[in-house]
């Protein structure tokens, strides 16, 4: 039995709605306590209302700059989203070529993990971006998230450079 169908039912990737915010917003918190678990001093839980601000303007942008997709069972249960934000182009005077490009942020609920749902997820995410022009797609992964990681690797998603950072005293 393959991925989807072990939810014991056929599984739906579709762009969010404004009636989908509640889901979104519960993903998006578990997945940051998920993450600050990985690393209090990077990750915080952000406030819900913050969230609902974030996903209701997005989900009302009629120009849909940015997409939100949701994976959902045949009971309507939402079990995962995937974010895709586009880029924007460096300046004029930076030395980086533009490329139309987007950065996909990917949330599974644990209960549908590994069950192909992330699979569908961000193949979707891709046919979004390529239908819009975009080029490249990232993903940014906390290198201590070893299954995100090994997750993205899986579908084609490759090391693209190295971030170094400081606190500065």
């Amino acid at each position: 039995m393959s991925g989807p169908e072990r939810l014991g039912t056929r599984l739906t990737v579709r762009p969010a709605s404004v009636a989908d915010v509640a889901s979104l917003v519960e993903l998006r918190l578990a997945n940051a306590r998920t993450h600050r678990a990985l690393d209090a001093g990077t990750y915080r839980v952000p406030q819900r209302d913050a969230v609902v601000r974030h996903f209701t303007a997005v989900l009302a942008d009629e120009a849909g700059r940015d997409a939100v997709l949701v994976a959902e069972t045949h009971d309507r249960r939402v079990v995962g989203m995937v974010e895709v934000l586009r880029c924007a182009d460096p300046p004029e005077h930076q030395i980086l070529r533009p490329e139309p490009s987007a950065q996909v942020h990917t949330v599974v609920l644990p209960d549908a993990r590994g069950l192909g749902v992330g699979s569908a997820l961000v193949a979707a995410a891709a046919r979004w971006a390529r239908s819009r022009g975009i080029t490249y797609l990232s993903a940014g992964i906390h290198h201590r998230n070893a299954d995100a990681v090994r997750f993205y690797r899986q579908h084609g998603y490759t090391d693209a450079g190295l971030s170094l950072g400081k606190t500065v005293p």
